[in-house]
């Protein structure tokens, strides 16, 4: 029988405050609860790593949230699955030879001869850390590297295509707080009314000597810990059929996420977790993925295009234009979503689904809001009419006639801008101030070039 800590008690009221009022409970909804306290969305290592709490894939025992106390369950012998009486080699025990879906990842482990090569895209156009990837899967020494970047730019695909230029076979993982040991690893299955031990993707991977891309490695649950002997080159040891798999030649781990490990503090890349140091520390290099430069986004747009028949030259540079004007925008903190490169080939598919530019640009800003939206069609608009937005309307005038001060101040001054009460001009993009800010305060703008200008302040288009 066990009594809860005071941080235990938090979770078990918010499972209560969420309906939960009865025993096992499952990953998604201790997940809900660790959220609404406010951390990070995963099982807290208390009942994770209580083996007497286990109440089945993905089911834990919490009796207190109907009142009761836990008292750890009499051990039960397993009645069907069981493993091999004697240590035998991993090829030795019987594998299921129908495809299996692992986990909520995209890779299925196949018994047959399907190779996991990827195809080369006739679309792709390398750019960023693509060289310094290509050189490591070249190199075939072990060099766990991690990548981060903004969503959709890339980083998967790039991995993806170096795969594919090797021929190296590529196991790609889709993480999430419910992914767990026996996803990655393996298990017991049932298949065809027969218990089989399966190989989980990480160790398929080992064996073939294949490049294991672990996708969106910071939404995982520490449950991801298992891997760092993995990590380390140094292989796993399978615990459930007493056996240690070491990584063939060639091996290689990539992981990618959209932040660096230590949590996202904007809001914009919700459920991502702080990974544990340690962890994090098993990767000898990081590199951060942009944006690929206005003339590699325009060849990506040009040869999708290509690929479905509906090349419009003016109408991809006009695209590529947008899409860098938003991004400036976003850099400063004018708006809260972005054009991505991915966005931009959705765009391409639409325009080619309906033949209309217009029809195009609509279609691709459906998902944001209606004040976003509007902002980017508007912006669209400008550049489709050759309207040069990066050019000031103002006019300089005598101080005591200015309708506003705009400033040049730098990206890491803005927050220091912000607090003195200056305000971003989106269309114009700068910061300015009023005559009744200015005049309060003017030695505090002073070092950031305050110009008077008279022009009407009215709703920025973003």
């Amino acid at each position: 029988m066990t009594h809860l800590t005071e941080k235990q008690s938090e979770l078990v009221g918010a499972l209560q405050a969420g309906g939960v009022t009865t025993s096992p409970v499952s990953r998604a909804q201790i997940c809900d609860a660790s959220e609404l306290l406010g951390k990070s969305r995963s099982v807290p290592s208390w009942i994770l790593h209580d083996d007497s709490r286990r109440a089945g894939r993905g089911l834990f025992h919490v009796p207190e949230v109907s009142g009761a106390s836990f008292e750890a369950p009499a051990y039960v012998a397993p009645q069907e699955v069981t493993p091999p009486a004697e240590p035998v080699a991993v090829n030795q025990v019987k594998t299921a030879e129908a495809p299996v879906t692992v986990a909520d990842s995209v890779f299925a482990l196949t018994g047959g001869e399907e190779s996991l090569v990827p195809s080369k895209m006739g679309t792709y156009v390398p750019f960023g850390h693509f060289k310094d990837l290509e050189r490591i899967v070249k190199a075939r020494v072990f060099y766990p590297t991690f990548i981060t970047g903004l969503s959709g730019n890339g980083k998967t695909l790039m991995v993806d295509q170096i795969a594919a230029k090797y021929k190296r076979e590529l196991y790609r993982v889709n993480l999430t707080c419910q992914t767990d040991e026996d996803d990655l690893l393996g298990g017991f299955r049932l298949i065809n009314g027969e218990t089989v031990w399966q190989d989980g993707p990480v160790v398929a991977c080992m064996k073939k000597g294949g490049l294991l891309l672990l996708d969106e490695i910071d939404l995982a649950s520490h449950a991801i810990m298992c891997l760092q002997p993995v990590l380390e080159g140094k292989g796993v040891f399978l615990k459930k059929i007493g056996q240690w798999v070491k990584p063939a030649p060639g091996f290689q781990v990539f992981a990618t996420a959209n932040t660096k490990g230590k949590g996202d503090e904007t809001g914009r890349f919700i459920a991502t977790n702080v990974l544990n140091e340690a962890f994090l520390d098993r990767f000898p290099v990081c590199v951060e993925q942009e944006y690929a430069p206005i003339a590699t986004e325009k060849k990506i747009v040009k040869k999708v295009m290509d690929s479905m028949d509906c090349r419009d030259d003016d109408f991809a540079d006009k695209l590529v234009k947008w899409a860098d004007m938003i991004r400036k925008v976003y850099y400063e903190d004018g708006v809260d979503e972005i054009v991505t490169t991915r966005r931009l080939v959705n765009c391409v598919t639409a325009f080619a689904i309906y033949g209309d530019r217009a029809k195009a640009i609509e279609m691709t800003t459906t998902r944001f809001d209606s004040v976003t939206k509007e902002a980017f069609l508007t912006m669209y608009g400008k550049v489709d009419e050759n309207t040069d937005v990066s050019a000031s309307s103002e006019t300089p005038v005598e101080p005591g006639e200015a309708t506003r001060w705009n400033l040049s101040v730098p990206f890491d001054q803005k927050d220091q801008a912000k607090a003195y009460g200056a305000k971003w001009d989106n269309p114009a993009k700068t910061w300015f101030v009023t005559p009744e800010v200015y005049n309060a305060n003017s030695d505090a703008f002073s070092a950031w070039n305050p110009v008077p200008v008279v022009e009407e302040i009215g709703t920025s288009p973003f």
